[in-house]
């Protein structure tokens, strides 16, 4: 086994660059997901549960995955293996671990927007909420200073959470809350595994966490999700239980899913590919050098803004409720959380002196 001989150091890119592209892939993403869980496209003759589309959305994001990979040249940053004359990638230990956990970040964000009861930028709230917590925490742990700017922009984006969650009567069945919780303390490992072996000043140390992290993540969940649907009795009886509702729906998706129509299945793949690129921008946020409790802001108030824009294209095609001015309100205190964290670096370019320019004997 052998290491990568390359030690360059890539030219990072712009983590408001990035927090965009997350921007922009996550809502469509949760558009769709909650459209095609009630039914909502046009012609779509009934609703399909987050189990059925886990199978072929999580295939979509796994071809995703190896296309992005393939296209960057990220492959020869991962520690590689000799297979006779062959050179591959391989995970570590470690990151082997935090792709378990990336699994575990996306099936639980899919299905947080297939639950009734809950809006999409309530249970975006919800889930941010928490990570925004987890920040400070995992910087404490791992003795990185936490600068004045990041800390208002955690305390808005807290206040955010509090204001939105006086928005109306929200649901938070077992279930919703068991998913919030799992989502939690996925994000708790990463956001620990990322602190110890990467978020340094070398981005081919970053980089080859985030590959072989990613190397992990997706094809783990789509073997757990076929191994799951193996286990799906051929019928539901009379009085079907969680989990046979479970391994039935994603039965569902590895089988009769391909006959509900081209449009849906289309649908599906393109939320899987949106899923895949949230996890790509999300994750090279997150890997940001800075400090947990600045990266992670940034990350949670480009999802939350990409939910109140599904929320209103939802209201707008899909008749679906406007966002109340509860969440409105929430989205706003993000808007100065995302000021407050740009601030400096906006202010430091100013001031950063012009380049001389050489003048021509």
């Amino acid at each position: 086994m052998t290491q990568p001989a390359s030690t360059e150091v890539r030219a990072p890119l712009g983590i408001w660059w990035l927090a965009f592209g997350y921007f922009a892939c996550y809502a469509p993403y949760a558009a769709l997901t909650k459209a095609v869980t009630k039914g909502l496209l046009s012609g779509q003759p009934a609703s399909l549960s987050g189990f059925e589309i886990l199978p072929v959305s999580v295939a979509a994001s796994l071809v995703g995955m190896f296309v992005f990979l393939t296209f960057k040249g990220w492959w020869r940053y991962a520690t590689q293996w000799k297979l006779g004359a062959l050179s591959l990638p391989r995970p570590t230990r470690w990151t082997a671990l935090s792709g378990v956990f990336t699994a575990l970040v996306v099936i639980t964000t899919t299905l947080a927007y297939t639950f009734t009861g809950v809006s999409i930028v309530f249970i975006m709230l919800l889930m941010r909420g928490g990570v925004l917590i987890i920040a400070p925490i995992t910087d404490a742990v791992a003795r990185r200073k936490v600068k004045t700017p990041s800390w208002i922009g955690l305390g808005l984006s807290l206040a955010a959470l509090v204001v939105a969650e006086h928005g109306g009567d929200y649901r938070m069945t077992v279930v919703t809350a068991a998913n919030v919780s799992a989502y939690l303390l996925a994000y708790f490992v990463r956001l620990r595994l990322m602190s110890r072996l990467a978020k340094g000043d070398d981005e081919t140390t970053n980089t080859r966490y985030f590959v072989e992290e990613q190397m992990v993540g997706t094809p783990f969940l789509l073997m757990v999700l076929s191994v799951l649907a193996l286990t799906a009795p051929a019928e539901l009886g009379a009085h079907p239980g969680d989990w046979v509702r479970f391994t039935s729906g994603l039965r569902d998706g590895f089988t009769v899913f391909f006959t509900r129509g081209t449009g849906i299945v289309a649908a599906v793949i393109t939320i899987g590919v949106l899923s895949q690129g949230t996890g790509i921008f999300g994750g090279l946020i997150l890997l940001d050098k800075r400090e947990n409790t600045f990266c992670v802001p940034v990350n949670r108030a480009s999802s939350i803004l990409a939910g109140v824009v599904a929320s209103f294209s939802l209201a707008l095609f899909a008749r679906q409720p406007f966002p109340n001015r509860w969440e409105l309100a929430g989205a706003t205190l993000v808007v100065l959380a995302i000021a407050a964290l740009s601030a400096p670096a906006v202010l430091a370019k100013k001031k950063a002196p012009e380049p001389a320019t050489e003048t021509a004997e």
